[in-house]
């Protein structure tokens, strides 16, 4: 007998993206799209007892880096580990497309520099089978992958594509520059770009040092392709800027904005330099708004640090002549070394010796400095837990134990973190966050996923949202789990243009979460040897995700891939079931 529907879960309580209060429901699934929502009589080719777990949309993450990933790999992890069902890439200005030739290398040491993915692997791993954006897309479409995929255009690229080594050195655009990056602008959008990404920041460079190529580009640049994407009628506006005169940055967005009619979002992050800029942010958000703009801040939802260790791109003693003249060695011979009293005597003296030098980085503030335990890693620390208040009273030098817990602090030898919270953290809480996650405005976003694979790694951030922002807090108030999840499934999706996901309704894309709450558990981040050449990057796993659902097919059973890769490429803007947009 032909089963009624192709999934059915059964009795969870439904957390459906609305912001509504959650209530306990079948959830039917038909042909890749929710079919009933409710009590469901008809049966299932498959059923999932969902009673006493939640059922949510699929997590949309829009701050991702998987450009050169998606390439060689049908799995976008570490994300689809956590839930999320739907990756945007192109952020920051920073792609593979369009690239001449002659510059696949300047594109490759960009994104080596701007997001940490070491040169080897992306010079191995990138098949280059395209020039122009379309093309790329193109290359994309002809895949398949755990999750959707929704890609920008991102500006660094198209300006060295235009302009060539003028571009690289951040000369001025001419009108017939702006001309045609406006032209594959529209193009681009019309080919199914999700939008433009650009890079405003000093943060932002190649791995030979040089700026960014977008870091200066004049309002008259970003004006003219603003323009080319209102032409399409499509495509959103994604900037990541220092704001160092946030009046004058803000205004000038806005006014790309009213100019092209098309929505913007930008990167919102507590800087220690100006700790209270993100309220001013916030109000320029709302009157924004209320002119009628779609200008929404993407913030990061737990403080934006770097990860130290001996297996990673840096440790506190990475400058240190004596730790230099054994960086190279295998992991295993380099603990050795580490262990020999004598050895770690002299390194130990450089470290004191450069931390008590006049002008030491700010990196050698043990204050900021915390010890990443193998349990649930704390990622909203007090500062008594802090290196420096640990050595205060312990006796021990920060340094000391900063070096004993990267070789003993971890699952192995020489495999122990510390975490060095750089933004977001100015008052060492998360209080803004709280306050900014429920701003009308604001999505939670930033995770990098697939970027700062030797430092970073924060393709974990829809779990914390959930884990902490909604059970775990201690440290001030929490957030409600239907807040959470609207943040993270409707209110992501509809800020890039995605209208038939988010939302666990009939008519609905059936990209689902099936999770036991509960036991929802956010694991230590580790280091796996799986990139292109054997190259290395930071994972994290988590347990509680009892199913993962993309379209329909389970791709994802207690946290380990299915084989399913229902996944594919995003073709722009996804619109509403007939039936939402009637209504």
């Amino acid at each position: 007998m032909e089963k009624a529907f192709d999934l059915v879960l059964r009795g969870g309580t439904v957390v459906d993206g609305t912001g509504a209060a959650a209530f306990e429901a079948d959830v039917a699934v038909k042909d890749g799209v929710i079919a009933a929502v409710g009590r469901v009589a008809g049966s299932g080719a498959e059923e999932i007892d969902a009673r006493g777990q939640l059922v949510t949309p699929g997590f949309v993450d829009i701050h991702t880096h998987y450009d050169g990933q998606a390439t060689w790999d049908g799995r976008m992890q570490p994300s689809s580990w956590h839930g999320v069902t739907t990756v945007v890439m192109g952020n920051c200005g920073v792609g593979f497309a369009p690239c001449r030739p002659d510059d696949h290398d300047l594109l490759i040491r960009l994104m080596e520099g701007v997001e940490d993915i070491p040169f080897p692997v992306l010079a191995d791993g990138l098949p280059w089978n395209w020039e122009t954006y379309p093309e790329y897309l193109d290359r994309l479409a002809e895949r398949s992958f755990d999750v959707d995929i929704g890609s920008q255009l991102p500006h660094a690229a198209l300006r060295v594509y235009v302009m060539g080594q003028r571009g690289v050195d951040r000369e001025p655009a001419t009108e017939a520059d702006i001309h045609a990056m406006a032209a594959i602008a529209k193009r681009s959008m019309e080919a199914g770009a999700l939008g433009f990404g650009t890079s405003r920041t000093l943060n932002h460079r190649s791995s030979d040092g040089s700026p960014i190529a977008t870091l200066t580009a004049g309002e008259d640049e970003l004006t003219g392709i603003a323009l080319g994407m209102a032409a399409a009628g499509k495509g959103v506006l994604q900037v990541v800027s220092d704001f160092n005169d946030p009046v004058a940055e803000f205004a000038m967005l806005r006014r790309i904005v009213e100019r092209s009619g098309r929505p913007l979002s930008f990167s919102l992050l507590q800087s220690p330099r100006q700790p209270e800029q993100w309220r001013y942010m916030m109000e320029q958000m709302s009157e924004a708004k209320a002119a009628g703009l779609q200008i929404r801040a993407q913030v990061a939802t737990r403080p934006v640090g770097v990860l130290f260790g001996l297996e990673l791109t840096v440790n506190p003693f990475s400058s240190h002549p004596s730790y230099k003249a054994i960086k190279e060695l295998p992991l295993a011979e380099r603990v050795a070394r580490l262990r020999d009293p004598e050895f770690r005597a002299r390194l130990l003296a450089e470290e004191a010796a450069s931390s008590q030098a006049a002008g030491a980085s700010p990196m050698r503030s043990w204050d900021r400095f915390y010890l990443l335990g193998q349990d649930s890693p704390d990622y909203e620390p007090t500062p008594d837990h802090s290196i420096a208040a640990l050595a205060q009273r312990t006796g021990k030098a920060p340094h000391e134990i900063a070096l004993d817990h990267m070789l003993d602090g971890g699952a192995g030898e020489g495999r122990g973190m510390l975490y060095l919270p750089l933004l977001n953290y100015a008052d060492n809480g998360l209080d803004h966050v709280w306050t900014l996650l429920q701003h009308d405005c604001v999505v939670p976003g930033l995770s990098d996923g697939g970027a700062h694979v030797g430092m970073i790694c924060d393709g974990s951030f829809p779990t914390t949202n959930v884990v902490h922002w909604t059970r775990d807090r201690t440290r001030g108030p929490k957030l409600s789990l239907e807040h959470m999840i609207k943040g993270q499934c409707r209110d992501t999706a509809e800020t890039v243009g995605l209208y038939d996901r988010g939302l666990v309704q009939p008519g609905f894309r059936a990209d689902l979460n099936v999770i036991d709450y509960a036991r929802l558990t956010l694991k230590a981040p580790s280091v796996a040897y799986d990139l292109p050449t054997g190259g290395r990057r930071l994972v994290q796993r988590a347990e509680g995700y009892t199913a993962t659902i993309v379209a329909g097919e389970v791709t994802y059973r207690d946290g380990e891939p299915t084989g399913a890769l229902p996944g594919r490429l995003l073709r722009g803007a996804q619109a509403a079931p007939a039936r939402m947009a009637a209504e």
